[in-house]
């Protein structure tokens, strides 16, 4: 059975759990990216623990850390309503195909639900096909018209 927790930024194995499920994400072919060294994983930690307006949860199963999703909440200024934007989800690739990644992404949805959201967003690599079956079978649709997401790093 998979429960879906909200992440606890002030307990010690939360935040362990977190920064190893960021950091499997990171390293893999579709995170493309080095995992966190000691510094940034603490930034990161505080970081989380200081931001007001995230939502973040483990999805477990029988007590076993599987999978995270990490979202923002931002504010639609066309409808006047707030937003959810996922910005991560992880599932460790032993846990995949058990619909994690589907439970965790319903959770979000009733979340929304019971804040008043206009909408959920998400952001999907081209080459992710696996990711875009899933969001698509829950109702995710590439914008009309497509949208792009651009990226200006800030040194």
């Amino acid at each position: 059975m998979i429960k879906i927790i909200e992440v606890d930024f002030t307990n010690q194995e939360h935040c362990k759990e977190f920064v190893d499920l960021m950091n499997h994400y990171m390293t893999d072919k579709m995170g493309d990216y080095p995992p966190h060294n000691n510094e940034s994983a603490e930034r990161l930690i505080n970081g989380m623990r200081n931001h007001p307006a995230k939502i973040c949860c483990f999805a477990q199963i029988e007590g076993e850390m599987a999978g995270l999703i990490n979202c923002f909440i931002g504010f639609a200024t066309f409808t006047a309503k707030p937003f959810i934007n996922i910005h991560d989800i992880i599932v460790y690739n032993k846990f995949r195909d058990k619909g994690i990644g589907r439970k965790m992404l319903e959770h979000v949805f009733d979340k929304a639900k019971e804040t008043g959201c206009a909408k959920v967003t998400l952001e999907v690599r081209e080459d992710n096909k696996r990711a875009q079956y899933l969001y698509s079978s829950l109702g995710f649709r590439a914008g009309n018209p497509p949208m792009h997401f651009w990226t200006k790093y800030i040194d």
